[in-house]
C-alpha cells in the first residue's frame, strides 16, 4: 500500500504506473502529459513504443483510394480541379502513412518552417500549423496524378519517406512516418468524392477514402 501510494503521488496528476498498462491510450498518456514530453524531449519509453507501433495491414480488393493516415476526416474542399481530403492525427493514432493506390512517384518536395507564400496563406490546413514542415509525394497513377502531403510542425519536424522517385508503389504500401503531431492531405481530381462523413476516423490502406461517382444513366 506504501508502495503504492508513492508511485501515485510521484505520478500526479497522471496515471500510476500501476494501473497505466489497464487504461486505453488516451487515458494511459494524457494530452498534457505528452505535451510536457514535447517542451523536455523526454519521452516515457513505453509511450514511445505505443507511438512507433506498425502494424501490418492488408489492403481490401477495390477500386477506391484508400486513406493514406490514420486520423479524424475534418475536409474534403476542391479548389482549381484537386480535392484535398484532410485528415488530423492525434498522439494516440498510428502515424506511419500508406500509398491510397498503385502508381509511380514522380515527385518528392519538401517545405517548411514558414508560411508566409501564397499557398500557406491560401491553405486552411496550413494555416492551422506554427510554421509547417510539410513532404509533399506524388504519384502517377492510372486515374490521373495524385498527391499525399506529410505535414507535421517546426515542433516536430521530422517526417520520413520510405520511398523513392521513379519507384513503382503498391495500393496500400507504406510511404513513410511523420514522428509526433501532423496532419496528411490526400489530394486527387475533385471528380472523385470523399465516401467518408466529416469526423470520421479511418485507417491508413484500409478505409476507402475517395471515388469516382458513377455517372447517371
Amino acid at each position: 500500500m506504501v508502495v503504492a501510494a508513492v508511485l501515485l503521488l510521484r505520478s500526479w496528476p497522471f496515471p500510476s504506473p500501476l494501473i497505466r498498462r489497464f487504461l486505453p491510450p488516451k487515458n494511459r498518456w494524457p494530452e498534457a502529459q505528452i505535451r510536457g514530453w514535447l517542451r523536455t524531449g523526454k519521452f516515457h519509453p513505453g509511450f514511445l513504443q505505443f507511438f512507433n507501433r506498425d502494424p501490418e495491414r492488408d489492403a481490401p480488393a477495390g477500386d477506391a483510394l484508400l486513406a493514406p493516415a490514420d486520423g479524424l476526416v475534418t475536409s474534403a474542399d476542391s479548389r482549381d480541379g484537386i480535392r484535398y481530403i484532410v485528415i488530423a492525427l492525434s498522439f494516440w493514432d498510428m502515424h506511419v502513412q500508406r500509398s491510397p493506390l498503385a502508381g509511380r512517384v514522380i515527385g518528392i518536395s519538401d517545405a517548411g518552417d514558414v508560411h508566409t507564400d501564397g499557398e500557406g496563406r491560401d491553405f486552411a490546413f496550413l494555416r492551422e500549423k506554427f510554421c509547417p514542415v510539410q513532404t509533399r509525394i506524388s504519384m502517377e497513377t492510372a486515374i490521373g496524378d495524385v498527391a499525399v502531403r506529410l505535414i507535421t510542425s517546426v515542433a516536430a519536424r521530422r517526417i520520413e519517406t520510405w520511398v523513392d522517385v521513379g519507384e513503382h508503389i503498391e495500393r496500400g504500401q507504406r510511404l513513410g512516418r511523420i514522428l509526433l503531431g501532423s496532419t496528411v492531405v490526400l489530394e486527387v481530381p475533385d471528380s472523385f468524392a470523399c465516401e467518408v462523413v466529416l469526423g470520421t476516423h479511418v485507417q491508413a490502406g484500409l478505409t476507402a477514402l475517395a471515388r469516382r461517382p458513377i455517372a447517371n444513366a
